[in-house]
């Protein structure tokens, strides 16, 4: 892997005061900015794949609602009727 030079302006306190924290981490503070670089990009990245993954998911919904394939509103509160009586069960058998 080749290597670059990254440059860049700071607050001579600010780099002062980074310095004294990576040393008493025992590190550099050049070897602190690498990571904080790779974790940015790694966070970068799993941003963007979680992105296209909710938005291929979203898709299916607006796919399969287009195609009619949808729960109306009273199947659903019938089935959330249903579990809530097994869950009330449940909880009357366990406290006994």
């Amino acid at each position: 892997m080749s290597e670059a030079t990254f440059t860049f302006r700071v607050d001579e306190r600010l780099k002062d005061q980074f310095s004294t924290a990576a040393k008493s981490r025992d590190r550099t503070g050049a070897q602190l900015l690498r990571d904080f670089m790779r974790d940015f990009v790694k966070q970068q990245l799993e941003a963007a794949e979680h992105d296209a993954w909710f938005r291929r998911e979203v898709q299916i919904g607006i796919d399969a609602a287009n195609a009619g394939a949808v729960v109306s509103s009273e199947e659903v509160e019938a089935q959330a009727q249903v579990w809530r009586a097994e869950t009330r069960r449940k909880m009357a058998d366990a406290s006994k």
